[in-house]
Order: structure tokens, then C-alpha cells, then sequence
């Protein structure tokens, strides 16, 4: 069953724990982009088993987070303790949270799964204060034309991919749309854009990796895997 996170949600966490792309990109490039987060409430919209939150607590920000898959709070749970508030709840409906909550909300590596961002935006700029931040990160839309040259690059489209984390098969399904519309649907629920981020993976990636930079990278120009954005609540 495609992104049935229920069904292999300890091989995700066990593969993505020190993998490339989350640990040596994504991860690091949230945190960068958030920056000095102590004393700040933080929401993890789609936390998974609770990485970024658990990097968020150790800067000093008080945080939460929610996600739709139960098995991947049961292993957030594990990581943070009780102490954290974490709630069993579904992107693209209401989210649990009252208006202006958070100072600042993640969404990491989540929204690409949705045809509609309507509803989490709206949701997302309704539990940020004024004036609050979204660090959202979604697939580099060139991505999916790399994949697929015949593509219609601007359309709307829906596709999957297959995967093997820590030896375990997955597919998961996307929705690919062009950066105008994502830039688009930001403006639209009320946000501005303050940043539009291609980071490079974090120190020591190349080294740690080395077949993945050799055989695959040929320089920073040559990752792309996923868009980082700021957005700032108006």
C-alpha cells in the first residue's frame, strides 16, 4: 500500500536515522533556516518518529508535533519521553491546535503527498501567531522531470515511486506540481515568502558518503532533491 507509514515505519526511521538525505540535508537545512529557536513554540506538522523535534527540544524551543501515522508516533514517543505533546492527526484535516499557537511550524517532506494544500495552509497559517515562521520542504519539482523527461513539467500530476529502506520494500506516491503553483498556493493562504533555499548537504556528507558523491553528484550544483521555503505569517 503506498505511503502506509503504519506498515514500515521502523525501517524508514532506522534507514533515514544517519541516511544523506535526511540527516546530512534535510534535517540540518530546517535547522539552519530556523535558526535560534530557544524559547519558541515549534509544531512538527508530520513529525514521523520525531528527529526534528527531538534536535528542536535540544536548542530550547518548546515543541509539539502531529502525524498521521501511529506506528511513527509510537517511535517518537520512544525518542522524547513523555514529556512532549504528540497527537494522532491527518494533514489535510483540522488540526488539533488552537489559532496562533506556535511561533514557528515545520513541514518537512509532507506536503508533496497531498493533491490539495488549501486545507493545510489554511490549518498552518491559522496556528501560527502574526508574524510566525513555516519552514516547509517539499520535492525539488525538477525532480520529477529529471524522472520523467516526457512529462508535462507544469501539470498537476501524480506519481510513485519504490524504495527499500534498512531492507524493507515501499512505494510512495507524490503529487508533483511547478514551483509557480507552489509559490502560488503560499501567497494565497496568507504568507509570505521569505526565502526559496537549494542548500548544499551538511559538512563531512561527502565523506561519509562517498560512493553516493562519486557515482551520482558531481558537485553542489548537482543536488537537487528538495525545496526549502520560509514563509512568514501576514
Amino acid at each position: 500500500m503506498e505511503n502506509d507509514y503504519d506498515a514500515f515505519a521502523e525501517a524508514y526511521a532506522a534507514e533515514n536515522e544517519q541516511s544523506l538525505v535526511n540527516a546530512y540535508y534535510a534535517r540540518p537545512a530546517v535547522l539552519e533556516l530556523l535558526g535560534d529557536v530557544a524559547g519558541r513554540r515549534v509544531l512538527d506538522a508530520g513529525c514521523g518518529a520525531g528527529p526534528v523535534l527531538a534536535d528542536l527540544r535540544a536548542r530550547g524551543a518548546t515543541v509539539a508535533g502531529f502525524d498521521a501515522s501511529a506506528a511513527m508516533l509510537d517511535l517518537a514517543r520512544e525518542r522524547l519521553g513523555p514529556d512532549v505533546a504528540l497527537r494522532l492527526a491527518d494533514l489535510a484535516e483540522p488540526w488539533p491546535y488552537p489559532d496562533g499557537a506556535f511561533d514557528d511550524v515545520v513541514a518537512c517532506l509532507v506536503l508533496h503527498y497531498l493533491r490539495d494544500w488549501s486545507a493545510p495552509l489554511a490549518e498552518l497559517r491559522r496556528v501560527l501567531r502574526p508574524g510566525g515562521r513555516a519552514v516547509v520542504v517539499v520535492n525539488h519539482p525538477i525532480i520529477y522531470k529529471l524522472a520523467h523527461p516526457e512529462a508535462d513539467y507544469f501539470a498537476l500530476t501524480r506519481w510513485s515511486d519504490e524504495y527499500t529502506f534498512a531492507g524493507q520494500h515501499a512505494v510512495l506516491t507524490y503529487w508533483h506540481r511547478p514551483l509557480a503553483a507552489m509559490t502560488a498556493a503560499f501567497t494565497s493562504a496568507g504568507f509570505r515568502i521569505s526565502v526559496i533555499d537549494e542548500p548544499p548537504p551538511a559538512p563531512g556528507a561527502r565523506e561519509r558518503f562517498p560512493h553516493e558523491f562519486g557515482e551520482q553528484l558531481r558537485g553542489r550544483e548537482a543536488f537537487l532533491c528538495f525545496l526549502f521555503f520560509v514563509l512568514d505569517a501576514v
